[in-house]
């Protein structure tokens, strides 16, 4: 899909209900979301500081976290299974080369 078919305006506001829901589906794991869509959280706040350039890996995290990294992985993050980091792998390998 070519950028130019979503305005700025409402990819901005698809964008930010993304992250709202991100932020509400505490029960979804990170290792699920590489495992199933081949990004997760992280990798969204990752694209966030590299396309703003300013902002640091950690302050992007916040933002999308809605928390410091550290709280939300205390607070959410579970213990990966041996299953979920093959899925994981797996998926992660399909993304080489496309961004």
């Amino acid at each position: 899909m070519a950028d130019t078919i979503l305005t700025d305006v409402v990819a901005a506001t698809a964008f930010r209900r993304l992250v709202a829901h991100l932020q509400h589906r505490t029960d979804v794991q990170n290792i699920d979301l590489m495992g199933l869509a081949g990004f997760c959280r992280n990798c969204l706040a990752d694209w966030i500081a590299e396309a703003d350039g300013h902002l640091t890996r950690d302050q992007a995290r916040e933002i999308i976290h809605g928390m410091p990294f550290a709280e939300w992985k205390e607070r959410h993050q579970g213990e990966a299974t041996p299953e979920q980091v093959a899925r994981m792998k797996e998926s992660v390998a399909k993304n080489a080369d496309k961004h």
